[in-house]
């Protein structure tokens, strides 16, 4: 079962901008994924609750919601671009390089 949500997960997989996520962080729906995980991994994790994998991730900080910090400037930056997946109820989000297009 995860490969076949891991595959519609990764279809799943769009480029969007902070202007597009922002009423999705307005609600406190937006988690922002670490580089260093993939982000369609994290979405089974979420999707099918393997609490272990999450837990895991949210104490190391690999995933978090995002501070205030960092909405700011999100905020400033309305093009901003982002990897995204909607895992409902969230959105996670990963921030392109800023060498990506």
């Amino acid at each position: 079962m995860s490969q076949d949500l891991k595959q519609e997960l990764s279809a799943m997989l769009a480029p969007a901008d902070w202007a597009w996520i922002s009423p999705h962080a307005n609600r406190g729906a937006v988690v922002v994924v670490d580089p260093q995980l993939d982000l369609v991994e994290v979405g089974v994790a979420i999707a099918t609750d393997d609490a272990i994998a999450v837990n895991r991730w949210i104490a190391e900080e690999l995933i978090t919601k995002p501070s205030p910090l960092q909405l700011e400037a999100w905020d400033q930056a309305a093009k901003k671009r982002f990897h995204s997946l909607i895992v409902q109820p969230f959105v996670l989000v990963q921030a392109t390089p800023t060498h990506e297009n």
